[in-house]
């Protein structure tokens, strides 16, 4: 299998120990997943951090929080009947789906793009019935002047797609659930198309289908509709369990490059890479060419063993001249970063 990217060799970049924790007496166990944008010459990235009580032994605990910003934490007995352990993200009690931590977005900055500085304080936490799980995974999009944010609002009422909006990283407009339960992994194109705004995004109910990538277009960032199915998981590939959007595509000659994640069952869980979609540049709907092989895969240490190992995700990064700066989250606990050509994956799709 092909990797075209060149880790930083400051990798991990970020990780638990570099954030401090929101709530006295947590604990910071993840910091990942971050969006990614340019901003008064500086770099800034919207990181995930998931956090939690210390744990206790023959206990499990999920985390929630109020409208009003209040955390409250309920515990579990393992060993109760009642108790169904997926792995260490999530649990359910009694038929009802909880998580192991509470994720924030906080923000970090940078002149180089290698060494940041996290903030003290979270940027944005959950703050509606329909975030009272967490809200995680941001992507930012640059649209004019206004930087959009995409993310996942969780709740027990399901996985949706929260929307907000910024010009100075400090004030935030809410648009509130963009798109219903069961949806994640949305991004915003950077401009409007045939007059229309577009997203990608995807739907994660079981049953018929799968988790695909979808496309949708909208007047306004609030209505979205004609929905349609671009890219599905493929059997018996490296992408064959599940696929989801990066960040915001990429305008080239060829077409509109999107990074995209594909996940691929194995005995011990799923193990998540990096491919590449190529889009119409005047109708996102038709994929032009789409990786055989990933263009990233777990390799590192830091990528194979955490808090979920073999993970390569990417929601986040800056786009240079032919250079991708690539944010990534490795095992599901720390932030890394590599560079990618946008010459080499776009040959690699012509193979």
């Amino acid at each position: 299998m092909t990797d075209l990217a060149k880790r930083f060799s400051s990798n991990p970049i970020i990780g638990p120990a570099d954030v401090s924790p929101s709530v006295a007496g947590f604990e910071v166990v993840c910091a990942f997943n971050p969006g990614a944008f340019e901003f008064e010459g500086k770099i800034g990235l919207v990181l995930r951090v998931a956090e939690r009580p210390p744990m206790q032994d023959g206990q499990l605990d999920s985390i929630s929080i109020s409208p009003a910003g209040i955390v409250k934490v309920n515990s579990f007995e393992v060993t109760d009947p009642r108790v169904a352990i997926a792995d260490s993200r999530g649990f359910s009690f009694d038929g009802l789906d909880h998580l192991t931590t509470l994720s924030h977005l906080r923000l970090a900055w940078s002149l180089d793009g290698e060494k940041f500085e996290v903030e003290n304080e979270p940027m944005l936490v959950g703050s509606s019935e329909y975030e009272s799980l967490g809200i995680e995974d941001t992507r930012v999009t640059k649209i004019g002047d206004t930087y959009y944010l995409t993310y996942t609002a969780v709740s027990h009422n399901g996985y949706g797609v929260g929307m907000q909006s910024t010009q100075d990283w400090q004030t935030f407009k809410e648009f509130g659930v963009v798109i219903p339960p069961f949806n994640k992994d949305a991004t915003l194109f950077p401009e409007k198309i045939a007059g229309l705004y577009q997203m990608l995004h995807r739907p994660t109910g079981t049953g018929i289908g799968g988790p695909y990538i979808w496309t949708a277009s909208s007047p306004d960032l609030v209505n979205w509709g004609n929905h349609k199915c671009i890219a599905k998981a493929r059997p018996g590939m490296w992408d064959s369990a599940r696929v989801g959007a990066g960040s915001a595509p990429i305008r080239t000659s060829a077409g509109w490059l999107e990074i995209y994640h594909g996940a691929e069952e194995l005995p011990t869980g799923h193990r998540y890479c990096l491919g590449a979609l190529l889009l119409d540049i005047d109708d996102p709907t038709k994929v032009i060419a789409r990786s055989v092989e990933p263009i990233m895969q777990p390799t590192e240490p830091y990528e194979i063993e955490g808090f979920y190992g073999n993970v390569v995700f990417t929601n986040g990064q800056v786009v240079r001249g032919d250079e991708i700066l690539l944010y990534y989250g490795a095992a599901d606990s720390y932030t890394c970063g590599a560079r990618l050509s946008i010459t080499e994956i776009l040959n690699s799709l012509k193979g």
